[in-house]
């Protein structure tokens, strides 16, 4: 299989140890060889000999959106609708606040936020802290309403819903919702739509515009291969551009920024989503991962995801039946994203002892080891050698040791 995957030789793009089994691409992605260069020159060169000059002569300025046009082909966005900058967390305040702000203008009784109870917490976190701001200001009162599963979702369109808001591909069990069919069930609900795409972009074909949604954001440090904590990115429908209200009206964002004017006064276009001054070495090794990607496309991608999470799953069920595993990711393709996951009475043991081994996938709860599978690097045989392993950590029970159960402060 190795030998017959027209994306093998991307693997050779990425500074890998040669000892490890690299399954969490899901969480961090691995460096690509190009990252160290490209450090040492923003800090060597752009920083330590241009200076402030290097705001102008090096491009540093148009950074925000000059990348967010090369990571707009991976999510079906045109030119000068995405920006790359702040976290995904600050951007999701950003786009859930302009998006009541929307449907208080349009529907000013629909008071509902939809989403799901194992939506990743930032989201939840994150709208939970926003509405109980805008309440305690004198303003509406939202309530957050959490559906359990997928198929819960119609029922939970109710006539008082102003937003919905989800996880393209669920972090814990891996599942994809089809963009386009649940986007225009919100529609049809008169709810608009807030995409989170940490899990997807990258790593399955996403077409924003084709699915009409509304708005989207994800990081860059996952499939992205952007670095740890490299900036998010935010998205846009052309439609709500110029609607777009920015909750933090920072001087990035504004029309005329080095006017320094008193009143803010939003920019025409993309810029306007922005916010402070941005990390321009974060920025520039973004650049470095997006580049990864230009020797293929998301539909390549995909079909090697599939084939890569389709053996890992038929591997565990021959070679570890019989174990505490139990599979909580789709068997459908159509709903699977490029992560496997299962959960373990000791999950969290069972991690430990094959990082141990050289098998690195990660945790969570609730007892929750994840498996995932970026195409850019993974390859089949990895995946026979990881199952190996798995296979010998359950037979000789070596989870079973106390320094496996001491918890780090990051699982």
């Amino acid at each position: 299989m190795d030998a017959r995957d027209p994306l093998a030789a991307l693997r050779a793009q990425f500074d890998l140890p040669a000892d490890v089994l690299y399954l969490d691409g899901n969480s961090l992605g691995a460096m690509p060889k190009s990252s160290l260069q490209r450090a040492q020159e923003v800090i060597t060169q752009e920083w330590g000999k241009g200076l402030i000059r290097s705001w102008n002569t090096a491009g540093w300025f148009e950074l925000p959106r000059r990348l967010g046009n090369k990571l707009a082909r991976l999510v079906g966005a045109a030119d000068n609708e995405v920006v790359v900058t702040d976290t995904t967390s600050i951007n999701l305040f950003k786009v859930m606040a302009a998006a009541l702000q929307l449907q208080k203008t349009q529907a000013p009784t629909r008071r509902v936020i939809v989403s799901e109870r194992t939506n990743f917490p930032t989201d939840l976190y994150i709208t939970q802290g926003l509405t109980d701001m805008l309440r305690s200001l004198g303003g509406a009162d939202y309530e957050l309403r959490l559906i359990d599963s997928p198929d819960a979702l119609p029922a939970a369109l109710t006539d008082d819903v102003a937003v919905v808001l989800l996880t393209h591909v669920n972090y814990q069990t891996g599942y994809m919702y089809d963009m386009s069919e649940t986007t225009a069930r919100a529609h049809a609900a008169g709810a608009v739509v807030v995409w989170d795409l940490c899990h997807s972009a990258g790593a399955v074909p996403v077409d924003l515009n084709g699915a009409q949604a509304d708005y989207a954001v994800g990081c860059t440090y996952k499939y992205l291969n952007g670095g740890p904590g490299s900036p998010a990115f935010l998205w846009v429908h052309r439609q709500h551009q110029d609607h777009f209200s920015q909750p933090l009206s920072g001087w990035w964002g504004h029309a005329r920024p080095f006017a320094m004017e008193p009143q803010y006064a939003p920019h025409a276009g993309v810029q306007r989503y922005l916010c402070g001054t941005q990390p321009i070495t974060a920025l520039a090794l973004v650049e470095c991962g997006l580049d990864t990607f230009a020797d293929t496309d998301m539909q390549q991608l995909r079909a090697k995801s599939l084939a890569l999470t389709t053996l890992f799953m038929d591997l565990v069920a021959q070679e570890c039946a019989g174990f505490p595993l139990t599979l909580n990711t789709p068997v459908d393709t159509k709903h699977r994203g490029s992560q496997v996951g299962y959960a373990h009475p000791q999950g969290y043991a069972m991690v430990q002892a094959l990082i141990e081994r050289g098998v690195i996938p990660d945790y969570r709860e609730p007892r929750i080891m994840r498996f995932g599978f970026t195409p850019l690097y993974i390859g089949f045989e990895d995946v026979w050698n990881a199952v190996a392993i798995l296979k010998d950590v359950l037979v000789t029970v070596s989870w079973d040791q106390p320094r496996f159960h001491q918890r780090g402060a990051v699982t």
